[in-house]
């Protein structure tokens, strides 16, 4: 069974804090994934070399990888910050990731096209995850070569930009019925009934993150009920 046959159907957590959050200690970004794994997570999504290499030694299933810069800047709804070039890739491939993930929008790249990153990722044996915000991305990102697409930019892209608080079950779907390959579903997954209905419609797998992980995003939807 290959990597990505191992998630089919399964929850990835994704393990992830800024750097000048409480959680981005080593040993608590460690205790927290030791944690999401004893709850039945069967795989991680990671931001950083560091939490890569971490996981690797830990766990015996698949890594998804991806860098972020430590401080977003204002004008992050117009950029490509996910995995923006071959210098962080090459970082996760030695880092042991065994998917890539980056940012596949029609947003401007800062250094190589999309199309020398995911064939680099491929020369060197590992799998692509493209994070798209429309249908059009992930047509584009399929023809490209990815191996599998993510909606995890859905919602944050200027041309997307939305005050919903709820998955892009409609993006899903749509590139469900379109493309053929895996399908994954990211973005405001916050209770069990999203996952079960985009298991319904189809997902591959589902990414869940700050409804786990993000204690402080966590305790501002109770604080800020109304």
């Amino acid at each position: 069974m290959n990597i990505i046959e191992q998630l089919k159907n399964q929850v990835i957590v994704s393990v992830q804090a800024m750097p000048n959050e409480p959680l981005y200690r080593e040993e608590c970004l460690i205790a927290m994934m030791q944690s999401v794994v004893n709850g039945g997570a069967k795989a991680l999504r990671l931001a950083g070399a560091r939490d890569v290499k971490n996981a690797k030694k830990l766990f015996d299933f698949p890594i998804i990888g991806l860098t972020k810069p430590d401080k977003l800047p204002e004008n992050w709804l117009d950029i490509v910050y996910i995995t923006p070039s071959l210098k962080e890739v090459c970082e996760l491939i030695e880092a042991g990731a065994d998917i890539i993930a980056t940012d596949a929008t029609q947003r401007p790249r800062p250094n190589q096209s999309l199309e020398e990153i995911v064939k680099y990722i491929k020369q060197n044996n590992k799998f692509a995850m493209a994070d798209i915000s429309t249908f059009e991305e992930g047509i584009k990102a399929r023809e490209l070569g990815f191996d599998m697409i993510s909606t995890t930019l859905s919602g944050y892209t200027s041309y997307t930009k939305s005050p919903s608080t709820t998955p892009d079950f409609e993006l899903l779907e749509k590139l469900v019925e379109e493309l053929d390959c895996p399908i994954i579903l990211e973005g405001r997954v916050w209770n069990p009934n999203d996952v079960d209905k985009a298991f319904t419609l189809g997902a591959h797998s589902v990414v869940i993150g700050s409804a786990i992980t993000r204690p402080q995003l966590i305790t501002k939807r109770f604080i800020e009920r109304n």
